[in-house]
């Protein structure tokens, strides 16, 4: 009971004033007790107490280290500074230029040797006016007014007095040597002089077939020009593009001048009942070597069959400016005991007409078409060899001069296929005519207004490629844009220069493009561009006789240095000094940097840039075996070409879309994808020649053609 009380006592005590005795021993309990709840509270877990404990010595090493880094940072920051204050008046020097390595690594340009060779020239005017022919006055005043034309060409010299007698003829001559007339003026006087006169309801008493829609533009306005007096006699022209109702409507109406491209035709004779070729007198076929190279033998053979059906007697005419084995075949079942006309250097002594059965046994060797290859006497042919980085600076630099430091200046550019001439088109419009590519002063040069870029190829509307063909036509300067759709046949006035970015893939092709300019008479000039490894071209064409001087890179180049809106702040001391290869080096790579400052800006032109790319390549491996050698896709180094595209680096993955189509398509049968890709090849080459109508044609097949049992759709 005692012990009971003295525990009372002592809880009791504990929370007020304890005994004067216990007081220091509870003050201590009290700290303790505190000292160990604050320890509990901060005191960190079990694994960390020993870290804990070394927690001091730590802490001062940390410290020492950050001294140490601190004093390495400042030397480092000092050293970075005084480089970059060097680097800073090294800019002062070059200021504005990108790190760029245009001009590093790039293959040595090789020594040009050109064979020196007699080249075949036509004489193209002769002393003989139109005034000495037995034409009706009316007509003769019409060339002398209207077309402005006294004199006739040779060519013109030769055929109109053969085929106003009636004869058949196989007429070869240089492109731009007047054939269009050559033929144009024997049908209107012979069709104004029959004794009963034309009604426009009779229908067609003269065809003409032509390959390119553009052509067949250029052929009907020659004969809408040359019967103004004969205003009962109505031309008319079937091309691709055109809406076929109208065409109809028209055939209904009377056409008797028909110029047609044959895709078009073929689809009227079998699709059109009011067309018939009961009363033709004349069949022409214009640039037959073209005809045939784009594939239309088949369709000449529907229409040949079809105006034999109706018609055997009249008079028939083959104009090319090559002759080939398929033009002599191609004559042999159209023509009639022809007279050849060939029209060539007097010096070679063939000047003279010649009356001869041309078909003989002993078809045209390959010799043959090298003997014909001609040229105006007043054209000058330069090649220039540029690295594949630098061509596109060269391409640019040609174009500033001819636009902004020459007056009256037109030229035709001529690439390889439809989507670089959009990638080139569009650049140039974005960068040397909008100004974006004035780094120095945000300006374009004033000189900038002289440019005016058009583009026609294939793969436009014909609505749009007739109102391009018409523009330029009428335009006085200007540069066009273009593939092989404008190397034949064209009658572009005043063209001063001809480029061909990219080689043609024969020497025929060649001198077709460069008939665009130097045309009846009128002087011109073209420009072959080449890489390095592809010099050995030059000798291709000397043994075709076809001979060029050479035009150094550094030439072209230079014209960058006679504006300012390629130059970079320079001081004054130095502004005065003459332009060396140094400041043109610095200021192609300005332009550079803007071309790939622009096709960098976004995805899409990046993109855009690949696709250009990629139809490159496509189209530099579709050269002949024979010029393998010299054009092959493994010469080429992908990463200067794609410099030449303005794309930085060269791109990865180029064939992944063509790899994960080949993986798509594992499963079908070779002989269904062989088919295919020949369809699709036929659809390319078609494309700009075609009569527009197959795309249509093969959707109604399509829609027609009842499905298999079991077979799935497409991919």
């Amino acid at each position: 009971m005692a012990a009971t009380d003295g525990v009372l006592l002592h809880l009791s005590a504990a929370p007020g004033t304890p005994s004067r005795p216990r007081t220091a021993q509870a003050r201590r309990q009290a700290q303790a007790t505190k000292r160990k709840r604050q320890a509990t509270r901060a005191a960190p877990p079990a694994k960390r107490r020993n870290e804990t404990s070394s927690l001091p010595a730590k802490k001062g090493a940390a410290k020492e280290t950050a001294r140490t880094l601190k004093g390495r940072a400042k030397k480092v920051l000092s050293a970075k500074k005084s480089s970059a204050s060097a680097s800073g008046r090294n800019q002062e020097q070059k200021p504005g230029i990108k790190t760029s390595s245009l001009f590093k690594n790039n293959p040595e340009i090789p020594e040009l040797r050109r064979p020196v060779v007699k080249q075949v020239q036509e004489k193209v005017f002769s002393s003989e006016a139109f005034h000495e022919l037995d034409l009706h006055p009316h007509l003769i005043s019409t060339i002398n007014t209207v077309l402005n034309m006294f004199h006739m060409t040779s060519v013109q010299k030769q055929s109109i007095p053969a085929l106003l007698e009636g004869r058949d003829a196989l007429v070869r001559s240089q492109t731009g040597s007047g054939k269009t007339l050559a033929y144009c003026i024997p049908v209107v006087q012979s069709l104004q002089a029959m004794k009963t006169k034309i009604q426009r309801n009779d229908g067609p008493y003269a065809l003409v077939l032509v390959p390119t829609r553009e052509l067949a533009l250029q052929s009907f306005d020659t004969f809408q020009k040359l019967l103004k007096p004969f205003t009962w006699i109505v031309p008319g022209v079937l091309m691709g593009g055109e809406k076929k109702k109208s065409e109809k409507a028209r055939l209904r109406k009377g056409i008797n001048i028909l110029i047609s491209t044959p895709g078009r035709l073929v689809d009227h004779i079998k699709s059109t009942k009011n067309i018939h070729f009961s009363r033709i007198q004349w069949l022409v076929l214009d640039e037959a070597d073209r005809i045939l190279d784009l594939g239309f033998e088949k369709d000449i053979t529907v229409i040949l069959n079809a105006v034999n059906a109706e018609s055997q007697k009249r008079q028939n005419v083959l104009l090319s400016a090559t002759l080939t084995e398929g033009v002599t075949r191609l004559a042999d079942i159209s023509l009639h005991n022809p007279v050849s006309i060939s029209v060539l250097d007097e010096s070679h002594g063939q000047c003279e007409l010649e009356d001869s059965v041309f078909l003989d046994a002993s078809a045209p060797q390959p010799n043959d078409e090298l003997d014909g290859f001609a040229v105006p006497e007043g054209l000058d042919q330069y090649v220039t060899l540029v690295p594949s980085k630098l061509r596109l600076v060269s391409l640019a630099a040609f174009l500033l001069q001819k636009c902004k430091f020459e007056t009256d200046q037109k030229v035709i550019v001529f690439f390889s296929s439809c989507e670089l001439v959009e990638f080139h088109y569009h650049l140039f419009l974005q960068t040397l005519l909008s100004g974006l590519g004035a780094p120095a002063s945000g300006q374009p040069p004033s000189g900038c207004t002289r440019f005016r870029f058009l583009r026609l190829h294939g793969s436009m509307d014909q609505e749009e490629r007739t109102a391009v063909f018409q523009e330029f036509s009428h335009s006085g300067t200007g540069v066009l844009f273009c593939t092989d759709v404008a190397a034949r046949g064209l009658d572009l006035p005043q063209v001063t220069w001809i480029v061909q970015y990219n080689a043609p893939s024969s020497p025929a092709e060649y001198i077709h493009r460069i008939g665009r300019t130097a045309r009846i008479g009128c002087r011109g000039s073209s420009l072959l561009v080449l890489a390095p490894s592809e010099a050995e071209y030059v000798n291709s064409l000397a043994s075709h006789k076809i001979n060029v001087s050479e035009m150094k890179m550094e030439e072209i180049l230079s014209v960058l240095t006679r504006h300012d809106c390629f130059k970079g702040r320079r001081r004054g001391s130095q502004e005065a000094q003459a332009a060396g290869p140094q400041e043109i080096q610095e200021r192609a790579t300005i332009l550079q940097t803007v071309f790939e400052d622009y096709v960098h800006s976004s995805e899409k032109t990046v993109s855009w840039a690949k696709r250009a790319l990629q139809s490159f390549i496509r189209a530099y491996t579709t050269y002949p075996q024979e010029l393998k050698h010299i054009f092959h896709v493994r010469a080429l180094h992908l990463g200067h070409v794609a410099k030449s595209f303005g794309l930085r680096d060269a791109p990865r993955k180029l064939g992944v879309s063509a790899i994960k189509t080949r993986k798509a398509n594992v499963k079908r049968p070779d002989l269904r994808r062989k088919t295919q890709r020949k369809h699709h090849l036929a659809e390319l080459l078609r494309s700009e020649y075609s009569s527009g109508m197959e795309a249509g044609v093969a959707r109604v097949r399509k829609q027609s053609k009842p499905a298999e049992p079991g077979s799935q759709p497409g991919p």
